[in-house]
């Protein structure tokens, strides 16, 4: 006696439009989350990094009897603190949240930003020593995007 062959069950359009909504879904709630992720591990970064040229510009006023490191307006470094064989900073620091060609740039001046932009990484005052992050306040808030 011959038995019918087995039929085979497939997925129906309506099952396969349930499982691409869900998918949908999931991806819309997941994909923002990444991206704020990615936007804290900038501002993490760029706030590491000022905490390091503080702490280096401390450490040289200290070795060099009270005296500021000498750092140049519009420079892409910090002078004797970063370098080859700098005993301060292996490398100049990043404002990622500045990103791009600027986010090393050093602006001498002697007060924090009072509005976010992309024309320099930091800020720093000749006469304090003091140190900011560009588009960031006096307290270390970001100011923007």
């Amino acid at each position: 006696m011959l038995t019918p062959p087995a039929r085979a069950r497939a997925f129906t359009l309506i099952e396969i439009l349930i499982v691409v909504v869900i998918l949908g879904i999931l991806a819309a709630i997941s994909i923002p989350q990444f991206a704020r992720a990615a936007e804290d591990s900038k501002l993490t970064a760029t706030l590491v990094d000022l905490g390091k040229i503080r702490r280096a510009v401390q450490v040289y006023q200290t070795r060099n009897d009270a005296f500021l490191p000498p750092i140049v307006d519009g420079a892409l470094d910090w002078g004797p603190l970063t370098g080859n064989g700098s005993e301060y900073m292996s490398s100049p620091p990043t404002n990622q949240v500045v990103g791009g060609d600027n986010s090393r740039r050093v602006l001498v001046r002697n007060t924090p930003d009072s509005a976010f932009h992309r024309d320099y990484g930091w800020v720093f005052d000749p006469v304090s020593g003091e140190v900011w992050a560009a588009g960031f306040d006096a307290e270390d808030r970001l100011l923007g995007p």
